[in-house]
Parts: structure tokens; C-alpha cells; sequence
């Protein structure tokens, strides 16, 4: 009887721990009694026929020639198994997003040729796409908020799960309760306090859809937001974090109040004359002052606003409106002495 013949190995390669199931295919496998790769024994073997072996690799590096032997000799045929370096991770960019997953993520470390799979916490990559031996782009999935190990799968082997750079953070949506004030000019500038939930590491507040020019993150439940210009009317206050764009709170951008009339526009030293002043943007009137001092005032409309003169030495003093949109301009009131006889 004749030596045995190996002719090929299926699979011809395999992860450097070794564990694959080959299948060795030739003639003259009858009694065999060792398969070695390289040189070293496989961990085990059967077989099945005079011209086929399963036989499990052990650890090695490299290509190695697989051999049978039998007590008519061994195999001499050079048929190579490779052992393929285990893949390993050094970084994601970006390393978080939002926990309803669909963030396209750079995986960048070495071995991802033939990548078979992409895991965060052991779920599946919905698609990846290996761009060379170093990299890798992949969409993440779903996942609960917070940190996931990612790992390649190639056929040398699952990348160690266990490397700092190899962590993806699933961040949960940020959510608004509030903004405060909750009013402001048209002219923009003005600084107002959202309240909610994960708001850290926010990366835009809008309003509208219009940036803020400038926002400060206090803490995970609070930003302070400088506003946009805008027009009059309502506008939609939105956070955008890694974890997505919250819920929409109403701001109410105002017009500034504008004063046209006053009746009357004169009036005595002393306190007590009902003043009634007209103009526009008036509903939000949070103060009226004669110079400096305020005065008691009741909101009629939107255009009217009753005021009583406070007492104030004789001659003219400007008259103004406050709302959360500012001040208005002022109207000339005159102080009279009362005659005297």
C-alpha cells in the first residue's frame, strides 16, 4: 500500500486559537493515525473514509502544510492551512448616538479583511461595509442607553470586546419640561433656561430651526439658551444632543410695545389722575413708570393700557410701557402747580 495523499483542506484557513473543523480530502486515510498542522498534532480527527478526515486545527500562526499520516508513511503534498490573525479594534468615530441606533460609525483597528459580522453587545450591525484591512463603516442598531462593546468577526477570530476604544455610548433622547421666560423680543438676546432631561453634551438649541447664537449646558437638566431673532409669533425650542432632538416647547416671540397717545397729558402735582395710554404690543405690559417712578396700571387691550399718575414735582416727565419685548418709547406727561389764590 501506498502512502497517503492529502489533495485539500476546506476551510484552507482559520483563527490562530485554532478550533476550525477542516475536512481533508485525498486517498489512502485508512487506519490513519495522526493529522498534524505544521507541527503540531490536530486537536482531533476522525475518519470518515480512505479519502476523507475531519480534523480540528490547533493554535498556530501562519501558513502550515497539512499532513496525514498512516503506518504506510506520511503525507508529502504541500496543501497549506493559514491562520489568520484575530481582528482588533482601536477606535470609533463618532463613539455615540442615539439609542434608536441608525448612527453610521467608523470602526478603525487592524484584520477586518473578510469581516463577517459587526456587533454591538453581541446585536448584529443591521449593514456594514469593510473599506480595507483597517477599517470599517457600520450602521448601529437599537440598543438601551448606554455603553456597548463592540466587536468584528473575521475568519481569524471575534475581536476582544475588552479594549477602552472598543465601546460605543447609546445616549437617550434629551426631553423639555420647560423654558423660562417663556416670552421675549422679536430682537432676539434673550436669555432664557430650558429644563428637561440628557441634555448633556447638547450640540444645538433651535428655535424654529434657527440656531441659537449661543447656549451654555448647566447640567443634564438645564441649558441656558441666548435666542435668535425672530419673527412675532410662537416658535418651536428644540435640543439636539448625540442622542437625538427632543420634544418642542412653545416660546412666544414679542413685538415691542409702542406708545402713540396719552390722555391727558397733563395733570396735577399729586397723585391720582387716570392716564390712558395707547399704542401697540401693549397685552404683556409688566410695568409703566413716569421717569423713574412706576405707576399702577391696568391692561385694557393690546392697544390700551389705563395708568394713575404717580405724585412728582411740576413739569414734564416721559412716560413708558414695559412688556417682555422691552421698552417702549416715551410720551411727554406735564405736571402742573395747582393755581394759586
Amino acid at each position: 500500500m501506498a502512502a497517503p495523499v492529502v489533495s485539500s483542506v476546506s476551510p484552507n484557513q482559520g483563527p490562530a486559537v485554532g478550533g476550525t473543523t477542516v475536512t481533508v480530502t485525498g486517498t489512502g486515510f485508512t487506519g490513519a493515525t495522526a493529522v498534524r498542522f505544521g507541527t503540531k498534532t490536530a486537536t482531533s480527527f476522525t475518519v470518515n473514509s480512505s479519502t476523507q478526515i475531519t480534523a480540528v486545527s490547533p493554535s498556530g500562526t501562519g501558513a502550515v502544510n497539512v499532513t496525514v499520516t498512516t503506518s504506510q508513511g506520511t503525507s508529502t503534498q504541500q496543501v497549506p492551512f493559514t491562520y489568520l490573525v484575530a481582528p482588533s479594534l482601536s477606535g470609533l468615530s463618532p463613539a455615540q448616538g442615539p439609542a434608536a441606533g441608525g448612527t453610521t460609525v467608523t470602526v478603525t483597528g487592524t484584520g477586518f479583511t473578510g469581516a463577517t459580522a459587526v456587533r454591538f453587545d453581541g446585536i448584529a450591525a443591521p449593514s456594514f461595509t469593510v473599506v480595507s484591512a483597517t477599517q470599517i463603516t457600520a450602521v448601529t442598531p437599537a440598543h438601551v442607553a448606554g455603553s456597548a462593546a463592540v466587536t468584528v468577526t473575521t475568519p481569524g477570530g471575534t475581536s476582544n470586546p475588552d479594549n477602552p476604544g472598543a465601546y460605543f455610548y447609546y445616549a437617550a433622547p434629551p426631553s423639555l419640561t420647560a423654558v423660562a421666560p417663556a416670552s421675549g423680543t422679536t430682537a432676539g438676546g434673550t436669555t432664557v433656561t430650558l429644563t428637561g432631561n440628557d441634555l448633556l453634551a447638547a450640540t444645538a438649541v433651535r428655535f424654529d430651526g434657527i440656531a441659537a447664537p449661543s447656549f451654555t449646558v448647566v447640567s443634564a437638566t438645564q441649558i441656558t439658551a441666548v435666542t435668535p431673532a425672530h419673527a412675532a409669533g410662537s416658535a418651536a425650542v428644540t435640543v439636539t444632543t448625540p442622542g437625538g432632538t427632543s420634544n418642542t416647547l412653545s416660546y412666544i416671540y414679542l413685538s415691542a410695545p409702542t406708545l402713540t397717545s396719552l390722555v391727558p397729558a397733563q395733570g396735577p402735582t399729586h397723585t391720582g389722575t387716570v392716564i390712558t395710554l395707547t399704542g401697540a404690543n401693549l397685552t404683556t405690559t409688566t410695568g409703566v413708570q413716569f421717569g423713574s417712578t412706576p405707576a399702577s396700571f391696568t391692561v385694557v387691550s393690546a392697544t390700551q393700557i389705563t395708568a394713575v399718575a404717580p405724585a412728582g414735582a411740576a413739569g414734564p416727565v416721559t412716560v413708558t410701557a414695559t412688556t417682555p419685548a422691552g421698552t417702549s418709547n416715551g410720551l411727554p406727561y406735564t405736571r402742573r402747580d395747582a393755581p394759586v389764590i
